[in-house]
């Protein structure tokens, strides 16, 4: 409900004053008779008809409220949206090679780009996403789909093991690429994470990136891994040993990827760094969605002004019938 009018509620102050001019009115009228005692006096039937005489400001006042309420132009509104989204098709290729097992990352650089990556997908619902993996060679593990919750789960499901091992940075790229040519939204996109060189693969990471940009695609790169050296878990006779192995990040190559595509490269340190990072690329890469407001208004404004009246016509029946009869 609003009023177009709200200021006529300022006359609402009257009400108070009409009230106390009518009880002044009635003491002024009726006055008071005061007895040392009343023995010898008929005791008076009791009636409810001198009460009555209050109807008459009883119904004044009603009046008078649903008039001002009539004056302030109740309207119920009625109001709905039309959005439209320019959608961003978005691939995340995610290197699986042993080396993301080390531990630099809690729990691991591989759990720790999964969970990360699965609070981005959450925060971008009106995008198509899919999901690409790598390691000695690379497929779909999800096609583009707005369907979150099956990405999620398949997203979760990826593991170490799962394709050969190695690093073919160049062909994950062009299997995500692959997977956005035919794309029509107005933004196409690679995230692309790996921990370190290409060293398999028959399409360099150079050439890969030369296709995305002929396709219009943008790839943000980014590498994993502190600087120096990472615990790496290695299973012996003796159980699970840890070994110090040199991270083996390829920056000039991601750089260069990210440069010829228009995109960005970054390196990630450790969970809050890739984090940060997924939160920089969701910035970047937001979808347009025009919004076009319709409201329809309707005016209820007549049923207090018939109250109103209904409140009067009842003042004037009841003063000039019972409370008539109430006033003599």
């Amino acid at each position: 409900m609003e009023f177009a009018h709200p200021g006529f509620f300022w006359l609402m102050l009257i009400l108070p004053a009409m009230v106390a001019w009518y009880i002044w009115r009635q003491q002024k009228l009726y006055g008071y008779l005061n007895m040392s005692a009343i023995k010898g006096f008929s005791t008076p039937v009791k009636s409810v008809m001198p009460k009555l005489r209050h109807l008459e400001i009883i119904f004044r006042s009603l009046a008078f409220i649903a008039l001002i309420i009539a004056l302030a132009r109740p309207q119920s509104a009625l109001s709905w949206q039309n959005s439209t989204t320019e959608g961003i098709d978005i691939v995340i290729a995610s290197d699986i090679s042993g080396s993301m097992l080390a531990e630099d990352f809690q729990p691991n650089r591989l759990e720790a780009g999964k969970n990360i990556a699965i609070d981005f997908i959450k925060n971008r619902p009106n995008d198509r996403i899919g999901l690409v993996i790598f390691s000695g060679e690379s497929f779909t593990q999800c096609p583009l789909t707005i369907d979150h919750s099956v990405l999620i789960n398949l997203f979760s499901d990826i593991k170490y093991g799962m394709i050969n091992d190695g690093t073919a940075i160049g062909m994950g790229l062009a299997t995500a690429v692959n997977r956005l040519k035919d794309s029509e939204a107005k933004s196409k996109v690679v995230i692309l994470l790996t921990d370190g060189s290409n060293n398999m693969g028959s399409i360099p990471p150079i050439t890969a990136a030369e296709i995305a940009k002929q396709f219009g695609v943008r790839v943000y790169t980014v590498g994993l891994g502190t600087h120096g050296f990472a615990p790496f878990p290695v299973q012996t006779a003796m159980g699970v040993q840890y070994q110090r192995m040199a991270v083996d990040v390829d920056e000039p190559t991601l750089t260069k990827i990210a440069n010829i595509t228009g995109g960005k490269y970054f390196r990630a340190t450790d969970n809050e760094k890739l984090k940060s990072i997924y939160e920089q690329i969701d910035k970047l890469e937001k979808a347009k969605i025009n919004v076009t407001e319709y409201r329809k208004k309707t005016e209820v404004f007549l049923p207090f002004a018939l109250l109103a009246l209904l409140f009067l016509v009842l003042e004037f029946v009841f003063k000039n019938t019972l409370l008539k009869g109430a006033l003599t």
